[in-house]
């Protein structure tokens, strides 16, 4: 399974999730499969989404696209921070 993590400040949650929702069917089309959103819990403004994806090419096509970096801005996105993963394992206790 190929995953990717993006650790983010946004502006302002609520507009931030607006944008992440609206782009829903633009993130499934590019391959991704599933998601996670977490927040720092002090920080409503600091975001960590957790997708995991068809392949990682696929991920980091959409993530370095103009159209999302243009996504980004409107969502006040502020250095996003992307880690792109290959499981090795995977467990449940």
């Amino acid at each position: 399974m190929q995953y990717v993590l993006i650790i983010h400040e946004v502006a302002a949650y609520p507009a931030w999730k607006a944008v992440f929702d609206q782009a829903a069917n633009i993130r499934k089309s590019a391959g991704e499969i599933s998601y996670q959103l977490l927040r720092y819990d002090n920080d409503a403004n600091n975001i960590v989404h957790f997708s995991q994806w068809s392949s990682l090419d696929n991920a980091r096509r959409f993530f370095e696209s103009p159209e999302l970096v243009e996504i980004r801005k409107k969502a006040g996105v502020k250095a996003p921070s992307f880690i792109y993963l290959e499981e090795i394992e995977h467990g449940v206790l």
